[in-house]
């Protein structure tokens, strides 16, 4: 049994590394230069990391020490002499750990703004429109607007054919600017080989920043459970040349769906007069 289960952890390791899986790259999060910013994040991503190892072999270590050198001795009996307390001990033990904060919080949120910086006048912007259980595309394209509105008609909780899912198109070295919605519960939009992902509320819009560069198919997905077919609310990521996206624009309708197919026609105007109350 024990080299059963040996085997089975030797070959989900050795999966990862092989050549049907070129984009893995071990236990690092994926390829630095997938978009503008995966460089940033696999950094920070790294960095604390290797911060915990370091504060976990110190911790360890202070811990087996404790252990050696005040075990119970031979011949002894009794408890060891009990300590009530010790104020320097103590002060470090308070001011290391606020330290240690304040430093992964410095480097977090240089990232966090770095990576949320908005483009000032981008060529492309697209709104996408979560909903149960699929997605639709707004493209906004040096002025030109078309769409893409997703069905997904396999509700049956099994795995979705790739083929029939719908279909993100992104143009490689060209920045965008993704403008997050919902259109009736919340949903989160993520697609993983970008190390990005972000809440789609009703009623607010959130907004991504960044340039794809790497050309090639990627899987995208809700990151927040919406409902029964939850699981199946997937979607395809394909970064393409400008020529081909310009193409792909060609095929699809002129024009934009917005607020007017969310499931609760009112649910901006709420919001907006909720917030003006305040």
């Amino acid at each position: 049994m024990k080299s059963l289960a040996l085997a089975g952890a030797a070959a989900l390791v050795l999966s990862a590394c092989s050549a049907e899986n070129p984009a893995s790259r071990g236990w690092l999060p994926g390829n630095r230069d997938t978009t503008s910013n995966t460089a940033e994040i696999t950094d920070l991503w790294v960095n604390s990391w290797i911060a915990a190892l370091i504060v976990g072999v110190i911790t360890w270590g202070l811990m087996l020490w404790c252990m050696i050198a005040y075990r119970r001795r031979k011949g002894e009996t009794g408890y060891p002499r009990q300590l009530a307390y010790n104020v320097p001990l103590e002060i470090m033990y308070t001011i290391v750990p606020l330290v240690m904060v304040g430093v992964l919080f410095f480097y977090t949120d240089q990232v966090q703004r770095s990576i949320d910086e908005p483009y000032a006048d981008p060529n492309l912007v697209i709104d996408v429109r979560g909903k149960q259980w699929a997605w639709d595309f707004n493209y906004n394209y040096e002025g030109e607007e078309r769409y893409f509105a997703g069905v997904q008609a396999q509700l049956t909780g099994e795995e979705g054919v790739r083929e029939g899912l719908p279909t993100l198109y992104l143009p490689v070295d060209e920045p965008v600017t993704f403008e997050l919605n919902a259109r009736d519960v919340i949903h989160s939009f993520w697609i993983p080989a970008f190390l990005q992902k972000r809440d789609m509320i009703p009623g607010r819009t959130n907004t991504i920043h960044l340039t794809p560069q790497e050309l090639g198919s990627f899987d995208g997905k809700c990151a927040e459970l919406c409902g029964e077919y939850h699981s199946e609310m997937l979607f395809n990521v394909e970064v393409v040349t400008d020529e081909e996206f310009r193409d792909y624009l060609e095929t699809l309708p002129e024009g934009q769906l917005g607020d007017e197919y969310d499931r609760n026609p009112n649910l901006h105007e709420n919001v907006a007069g909720t917030e003006g109350d305040d």
